[in-house]
């Protein structure tokens, strides 16, 4: 066998080893599993650490021939030889079988707890909704008799402080988490103002209140986010009480640089991506657009239900109003109709009708709030979110990747610029800053090359998220069908109220309505 591993050429055991123990999910071997299987040798502490010296393995995991190597080496150890990659090179017979305990046993060292792979995002809606619930509200600030600016009380339930912030800090906020998480699905800021002269007083108002929803939602996605809620970035904007937050923001993310900078796996991303990570990302990225168009259009409908209602209780105040404006006109009846009338009675009684279709027009209103701040809301909230992979997908394709690829043109023109400058003398200072530029060039491409598989990588969690806030639609139309059962309860137990008061519009002892039209 002349000492050369490879598949064809080990022992059936090591193959059986290996079966047993490799991990479910590739075709590696967790470290943590493999020094399980050294402890069982009995081989003095010393002789394994020699044996886990000689094995190669990469971010935790060994390969398949890695494995191999390693059995071969306990083999020969427990035949009382000094384990060494050169005792391989120089085995002339098969490769001994190690002594390794019962083999049904084996499979228990996988089952045992290992590392989870980093790129595996654990998590639950559940876990996600309790990170932090921030609240957002508005404290308007008037100079003279117009709104100069508002100011919004920003409170975290996680960090139990409250703070004061402008929409510019804001601004500065998202221009900041940009930067520092680009390779992450940052949500998107409501516009500052709408245009000038266009709105009256009445719609200023509502894009305020428009305006600070939008900012709270954007908020706690953000507070919320397992590799945002916990950095410096974060806990500066919503525990920072200085004069300057923003130059306070600013100075952080200077010290941190880019997500990049200072993630452990970001070298490391390649070795963890499964090999089909393209198609993946391709499926993944359509299956979310088509959810993203039904959400879109499911807020649409739930938008106009809202704002029905609100008009249903308008509807029913003015109705009520109406009745009460007939009830009250003082005017007397003509003499020719008063003796078989019975149009005073009834105008005393209209008048008090108009209580009760306040009362309904109030719980319509009520029941159109309801379906505003429980259900479009939850909806708009999951929408900015499917909106922010979307954009997380294109700053993937027209950044990273187009910036490669630009770098990669600019190293072949350099290449070919060298090689003429071989070929037709040149001057030697000329050829060596060619060739200094070349091997700066090449340092560049194998950094984007590094970002462009931690884009990757980060994308591949980013939309593991989104699959974990896909059960926020059970929450939505929970609270979808609690507000229709409330609101019809509250407005049924008041239209039950009306309906005996109703008895003296028909003539004496309560008689019924008679059928205006046949049946």
């Amino acid at each position: 066998m002349a000492g050369e591993l490879n598949e064809g050429s080990v022992p059936p055991y090591y193959r059986e080893v290996y079966e047993a123990i490799r991990s479910k999910i590739d075709e590696r071997v967790q470290v943590e599993v493999f020094q399980r299987l050294l402890s069982r040798t009995d081989l003095p502490s010393a002789v394994q650490g020699q044996i886990a010296e000689h094995v190669d393995y990469t971010d935790g995991f060994l390969s398949k021939l890695s494995l191999y190597k390693a059995l071969a080496l306990i083999a020969l150890a427990q035949q009382g030889k000094q384990p060494s990659p050169k005792l391989l090179e120089n085995c002339i017979q098969e490769f001994p079988k190690p002594q390794l305990g019962e083999f049904k046993d084996l499979q228990n060292l996988r089952m045992q707890p290992t590392k989870e792979s980093p790129l595996t995002v654990s998590q639950t809606l559940g876990k996600l909704l309790a990170r932090d619930t921030v609240q957002v509200e508005l404290i308007p600030e008037k100079k003279g008799l117009f709104l100069k600016h508002v100011e919004y009380q920003i409170t975290s339930q996680h960090f139990k402080i409250s703070v004061y912030r402008r929409y510019s800090d804001f601004d500065v906020f998202h221009e900041l988490l940009l930067q520092r998480f680009a390779y992450r699905m940052v949500p998107a800021l409501p516009p500052k103002r709408m245009l000038k002269g266009v709105l009256t007083s009445m719609s200023e108002r509502d894009f305020i209140e428009g305006r600070r929803r939008a900012l709270a939602r954007f908020i706690n996605l953000v507070a919320r986010h397992p590799f945002f809620s916990e950095d410096e970035l974060v806990k500066t904007f919503l525990t920072f009480n200085g004069s300057d937050v923003q130059v306070k923001m600013r100075d952080a993310c200077k010290k941190m640089g880019d997500e990049f900078m200072t993630n452990r796996m970001a070298t490391l991303a390649k070795e963890y991506l499964p090999a089909d990570i393209q198609a993946q990302f391709s499926s993944s990225r359509e299956l979310i657009k088509n959810i993203h168009n039904s959400f879109h259009k499911l807020r649409d409908r739930a938008e106009k239900m809202a704002e029905r209602s609100k008009e249903n209780a308008t509807d029913l105040l003015m109705f009520g109003r109406e009745l009460s404006t007939l009830g009250s006109d003082g005017s007397p009846i003509p003499s020719l109709a008063s003796s078989q009338s019975t149009w005073s009675i009834l105008r005393q009684s209209l008048k008090g009708l108009s209580v009760e279709f306040a009362l309904l027009a109030d719980k319509g209103a009520q029941q159109g709030r309801r379906e505003e701040d429980d259900v479009v809301e939850k909806l708009n909230l999951f929408l900015d979110l499917l909106q922010s992979y979307r954009d997380l997908c294109e700053r993937h394709e027209k950044g990273v990747l187009h910036e490669h690829q630009k770098a990669l043109q600019k190293y072949g023109m350099m290449k070919r610029q060298m090689m003429s400058a071989t070929v037709q003398p040149k001057e030697q200072v000329s050829v060596e800053q060619l060739e200094s530029r070349i091997v700066q060039q090449e340092n560049a491409i194998q950094t984007m090359e590094l970002r462009n598989y931690f884009s990757l990588f980060c994308l591949h969690q980013e939309t593991q998220l989104i699959f974990t806030y896909l059960p926020i639609t059970s929450h939505i139309l929970g609270a979808f069908v609690n507000s229709q059962v409330q609101g019809h309860k509250e407005m049924g137990a008041v239209w039950n109220d009306l309906q005996p008061k109703l008895g003296c519009l028909f003539g004496v002892n309560g008689m019924q309505s008679p059928p205006l039209t046949p049946k």
